[in-house]
């Protein structure tokens, strides 16, 4: 029997779980249109392959023994992303993980203690509250602004209590495709500031960007790491890359971070009792080729202006993304769960925003190819003048 804390996470992503069996079902179809899940729907981008052969031969007896965070790895990231934040990162702040999912459990088992509470706000990303939970913490969810899906500060302010222990804030956003302003952040910064100061006990900001890449041409981002000194930033190369299944990515801690040494070792101590959460040793010795290596932005954005106009032409409501490669659209039907299948029996396949603690709208990943995006218009109309 599953203990009760496992039952609480299965609960927690139960329809998510319904949903998949559908899509695991149907995906596969030649015909379908798969918008479901930021899974590729094309080849991998030239050029990946061709990293991973040019450092598969080994070099030495421990080319491909365990790996803990690889000097040589963890110094390519730092030069690049301080160059990237213009922050003074270095390669000992960077603990290389198996994706944003590793990173985040890294940090999760870092720094909770059980029943902590971590607050994060809907709609999310549909694995913090379970990974939450299986961490020993406490969810606390707080709902974004309704009118732009802009993070609301004040409902944070005042869902903090002495025993919050950490703040989840995801931008570029996923489902929304919200890229939170810098007012927003420094806002932010202050409150955690206070809140950390009035308790007497740090609270972490855990910043999670696997699509800080993933920013369209009419937008720009900024990390909340250049604001707030106890900030911890996770990242996954899986979505600017769109390889999912090869785990790579990192937690960073911020330079500013008081006890910046001693959260070095904590960090590294809990991915190793953790699961020895660290990526294989192929991706960290081909990592600095993968950090020159992107999806074709131009093309990403092409296809959200495509389907994001065709959809507001058809009355669909949604607001044009900033970032990420979702649509977060307002379902024409009350229940999303139910659209979802109806489209589904016609071969398009989106995710219900009741899988996202979304209720009434659905995603879009735009992962999907043009030729699906074309061909699922009819069946979007159709959806439209039926409700």
């Amino acid at each position: 029997m599953p203990t009760a804390r496992m039952a609480a996470v299965a609960q927690s992503t139960k329809t998510l779980f319904d949903f998949v069996s559908v899509w695991d079902r149907l995906r596969l179809h030649p015909q379908v249109c798969d918008f479901a899940f930021g899974n590729p729907q094309e080849v991998a981008i030239p050029g990946y392959a061709a990293a991973l052969v040019r450092h598969a031969t080994p070099e030495d007896k421990d080319y491909y023994a365990y790996k803990r965070s690889e000097p040589d790895a963890q110094a390519v990231v730092a030069k690049r992303l301080a160059e990237w934040r213009d922050l003074p990162f270095e390669a000992a702040d960077i603990a290389l993980t198996p994706g944003a999912f590793g990173a985040m459990a890294v940090a999760f088992h870092a720094l909770l203690e059980p029943d902590e509470e971590v607050i994060f706000s809907l709609p999310p990303w549909f694995f913090y509250e379970g990974m939450i939970l299986a961490a020993g913490g406490k969810p606390v969810k707080v709902a974004v602004k309704a009118l732009d899906h802009d993070l609301d500060v004040d409902a944070i302010a005042a869902a903090i209590t002495p025993r919050t222990r950490m703040v989840i804030v995801n931008t570029p956003n996923n489902p929304t495709g919200r890229i939170y302003p810098e007012a927003t952040l420094r806002e932010l910064a202050s409150v955690l500031t206070e809140a950390s100061d009035r308790y007497g006990a740090a609270i972490f900001l855990l910043s999670d960007e696997p699509y800080a890449r993933l920013v369209f041409s009419d937008a720009s981002m900024v990390s909340p790491a250049a604001f707030y000194p106890n900030t911890l930033m996770s990242y996954s190369y899986g979505k600017i890359l769109l390889t999912p299944g090869q785990r790579l990515g990192w937690l960073a801690l911020a330079p500013s971070m008081p006890n910046r040494e001693e959260m070095r070792s904590v960090i590294q101590l809990a991915q190793m009792s953790g699961g020895w959460l660290f990526p294989n040793a192929l991706l960290q010795h081909s990592i600095e080729d993968l950090e020159d290596l992107s999806i074709d932005l131009t093309e990403l954005e092409g296809k959200r202006d495509l389907m994001g106009q065709a959809l507001l032409s058809l009355g669909y409501n949604l607001r044009m993304p900033e970032g990420t490669f979702y649509l977060w659209v307002r379902s024409p039907e009350p229940d999303d769960y139910g659209l979802a299948m109806k489209l589904a029996e016609q071969g398009v396949l989106v995710l219900p925003g009741s899988a996202s603690e979304g209720p009434g709208y659905f995603r879009i990943s735009l992962t999907g190819t043009r030729n699906m995006i074309e061909r699922s218009l009819p069946v979007f109309e159709r959806a439209a003048a039926a409700s």
